[in-house]
């Protein structure tokens, strides 16, 4: 794991795809970037998670008053994300942002599945195309979620018709060789001790 950042409150490091962000249940599933971190940061504490298919940006804590002070900043909506995905079918290239605003819930028959309804938890995410694959019908897009649902980038292009390549949940047929073609390129926040504004950037291989 590529360690970006490290002061005596935080850490924000790079998570590799096919990693889970925490430890799971049973014990085939105790390997995890918290874990891992914990070797040699024995305090690191979660703050969010990636999906386990997902890769990039991470923040963690080193004690509990910057546990609690990040977890507020995330919940108040002041960490700036924004990801990368290639995603099925051709979008229409721009810089102007486009917005999805569907309430998500868990599918309970099909956990950890999650869909629309619009009972659901309101979720929004914003949008743009940087451009088209060279090879295969496939669109690369700057996303902002605006809310943090579980799964809501996968299921929010999907709901749209343009599903994340390599997303075994949710679109299977549309294989990649680099696996779910996600990935959390951008984090930002204010930092809740030194009052510096934060910014980190972090590309995958698969977007240059």
């Amino acid at each position: 794991m590529q360690l970006f950042h490290e002061d005596a409150h935080l850490v924000v490091l790079n998570k590799p795809a096919g990693v889970l962000s925490v430890p799971g249940r049973g014990e085939d599933k105790q390997d995890c970037v918290l874990t891992r971190l914990q070797r040699t940061h024995p305090t690191a504490m979660v703050v969010h998670r990636l999906d386990m298919a997902t890769s990039g940006l991470m923040v963690f804590a080193l004690h509990s008053d910057s546990q609690r002070a990040l977890s507020m900043l995330f919940e108040a909506r002041q960490v700036h994300k924004r990801y990368l995905a290639w995603v099925d079918g051709l979008l229409p290239v721009s810089n102007d942002w486009q917005t999805i605003d569907l309430a998500l819930t868990a599918d309970w028959p099909n956990r950890p599945l999650q869909k629309v309804d619009m009972s659901g938890k309101p979720s929004v995410t914003q949008w743009r195309c940087l451009k088209h694959h060279d090879s295969r019908s496939a669109s690369l897009l700057d996303l902002h979620p605006l809310t943090g649902r579980s799964h809501q980038l996968r299921v929010h292009l999907l709901a749209i018709g343009h599903a994340i390549l390599g997303d075994a949940l949710y679109a299977p047929a549309l294989t990649s060789e680099h696996g779910l073609m996600l990935h959390a390129n951008e984090l930002g926040f204010v930092h809740p001790f030194t009052q510096d504004a934060m910014h980190w950037q972090c590309m995958p291989p698969w977007a240059v």
